[in-house]
């Protein structure tokens, strides 16, 4: 367990420990003028082209000048906008970064709230300050927008109270590629920010939502994890419905939260409990979450 709370706390650590200097930003080319990034935090995409550059989320700010290598081995275009998935600092550290490099910064209006305000960490019992203004979105939406960039059709969509409550699908239409954000950790048991608006339900729905928007064809961005396509994330959303429904049979067997975490209820999806959020960790925010709702 305490190993879990470590790695849960390593994105709000300080950079002095020097943890980023041997991170390697890692590109993968998924279409002509897309793009996945990988390094340390969310997964980032690009979209390149003479429109100029957009990205998805920013991971941590200590990489932004790898990052921006990174962007400059791949796209020759401006930095125009960023849009991030959630407020998490690990998508969007960098957000000041780039908005003084030029980017505009886009995000559900949630995102806003809470990165300009002192916010609770209620998983790790520790306060997140008001980031500077820079790192603050400066347009937000709703429910949704569109943009229409380098021949792409990109749909913005919020889902509503899954990993936080201000989460948002960004799938590019012609390419059909999805970026899910931290709705979705591939083959690994999901962080759900219950503090910050995330519940388990929400997060099901929000997963059967992107398995409406996909198909067999379709190119998914996960927040953390390998590349993946529709396949991976029917596996996903078997999981946390088969998780949820174990914690809930339990529950009206009268165990206490203790016991199943020693109960075998991962049996199946041992294996996905070995990466960010331990089987505990997992069984006991689904818990919290259902006996918060049922009070």
């Amino acid at each position: 367990m305490k190993y879990t709370i470590i790695l849960l706390l390593l994105p709000f650590l300080c950079s002095a420990q020097g943890r980023f200097d041997k991170v390697e930003i890692k590109t993968q080319k998924i279409t002509d003028n897309i793009y996945m990034l990988e390094g340390a935090g969310g997964n980032i995409a690009v979209l390149t082209g003479e429109d100029g550059t957009l990205m998805v989320d920013s991971q941590f700010g200590d990489l932004s000048e790898k990052i921006k290598t990174a962007i400059a081995e791949i796209a020759t275009g401006d930095l125009r906008y960023l849009v991030n998935t959630h407020w998490h600092g690990d998508h969007t550290g960098g957000n000041g970064n780039f908005n003084d490099a030029g980017a505009t910064i886009i995000a559900h209006k949630n995102v806003r709230e809470r990165v300009s305000t002192d916010q609770i960490m209620k998983a790790f019992g520790r306060e997140v300050k008001a980031s500077p203004k820079n790192v603050w979105p400066e347009i937000t939406f709703d429910e949704g927008m569109n943009l229409h960039l380098n021949n792409q059709d990109l749909m913005i969509v919020h889902v509503d109270n899954a990993h936080t409550d201000g989460d948002a699908f960004i799938y590019f239409t012609q390419a059909n590629v999805l970026h899910m954000g931290d709705v979705f950790f591939k083959d690994r048991f999901p962080f759900i920010d219950l503090g910050s608006g995330g519940t388990i339900d929400g997060y099901i729905k929000a997963v059967q939502a992107a398995l409406m928007i996909s198909d067999s064809e379709t190119q998914i961005i996960p927040g953390h994890g390998a590349l993946a396509n529709q396949a991976d994330l029917m596996n996903y959303h078997q999981m946390l419905t088969t998780m949820k429904n174990r914690v809930q049979k339990a529950t009206a067997e009268g165990k206490t939260v203790d016991e199943m975490k020693t109960a075998g209820l991962d049996e199946g999806f041992e294996s996905w409990g070995t990466g960010f959020i331990a089987q505990d960790a997992f069984i006991n925010t689904i818990w919290t979450d259902l006996n918060r709702e049922e009070n």
